[in-house]
Order: C-alpha cells, then sequence, then structure tokens
C-alpha cells in the first residue's frame, strides 16, 4: 500500500464519522419532541458502516498483462480500503408512551408520545466519532510528516 492510499482510507473514516455525528446531533435534537401518534413520532437513527474491501490480484498474468482475480473468496485475499456509509437506517426500539392528558399534543386517551432516544447512549456515540475523527486526522498528519521526511533524506548526504 502506497502512503497516498492512507490519505483515501482515513478520508473515508472522517467522512463516515462526521454522518455519524450528524446522526446523532439529530437524535439529540429531537430527544423531546412529542407526537400525538406512534406513526407521526421522531424515531432514533443510527448509520450503518461496512468496509470497503479490494481484493488482491494474483494467478498468472494473462495477455494483456492483467492478473487473474482470486476466484473463491478468502479473508485473507482481501485489504481494507477505508469505510463506507451504507445508509442511516431507524431504531425499531419501543417509543416511549406518557400519560399526560394536559399536554396540547395528547391524544383522545391523554397519551403523548416520545421518540426511543437515549440521551446517554447519544452522548456516548458523539464522543466516540469525534475521537474516531480526531483519529483518522493523526493519521493524516503523521502521513504528511513521514512523506515530508522521505523527501528530506537525501538533502544532507
Amino acid at each position: 500500500m502506497s502512503l497516498n492510499r492512507i490519505f483515501d482510507i482515513a478520508g473515508t473514516g472522517m467522512n463516515a464519522q462526521s454522518v455519524r455525528l450528524n446522526t446523532t446531533a439529530s437524535n439529540l435534537a429531537n430527544a423531546q419532541s412529542v407526537s400525538s401518534s406512534i406513526e407521526d413520532t421522531y424515531r432514533a437513527r443510527k448509520p450503518v458502516f461496512a468496509p470497503i474491501l479490494e481484493r488482491y490480484r494474483q494467478g498468472i498474468t494473462d495477455q494483456q498483462g492483467f492478473q487473474n482475480p482470486v476466484t473463491s473468496f478468502n479473508p485473507r485475499d482481501v485489504a481494507g480500503q477505508g469505510v463506507n456509509v451504507l445508509g442511516i437506517v431507524e431504531s425499531n426500539q419501543e417509543l416511549q408512551m406518557r400519560y399526560e392528558p394536559n399536554h396540547p399534543m395528547a391524544n383522545e386517551e391523554g397519551y403523548v408520545f416520545y421518540p426511543n432516544v437515549n440521551v446517554v447512549e447519544e452522548m456516548t456515540d458523539m464522543m466516540a466519532a469525534s475521537r474516531s475523527f480526531q483519529t483518522n486526522v493523526e493519521v493524516m498528519n503523521t502521513t504528511k510528516q513521514m512523506m515530508q521526511r522521505v523527501l528530506t533524506l537525501g538533502q544532507n548526504a
């Protein structure tokens, strides 16, 4: 793997953590929103990530100079090339139903529905995403320093 690929990999990680931070912020912003029906109530959202894998090229080189790809899957034959955001899904946990007959949003039975957002879990997720983002920034900075040092290797000789 070249040092240039490291920037791409860290960039995908930073993008994924940005999506994670945005969904967490959305969840926290809507944590106390109320509704009079289950269908209209905000549900917590979570991003879904997957690794970007690249198969190693192995085998005999064909007539055009390309190697034949691996025909069977073996975890040792793949390399991580970053992270991909597959999408954002809504939580299927139960909503919070509270009896508040004097609330303006109460239904005919006196209940209001609150989102299934756990504020403590969201804050923990926010701190973890922030730290992961910062780790990717550090990887990029370290890689940049290494590349700058490589460029100066022959200057003092």
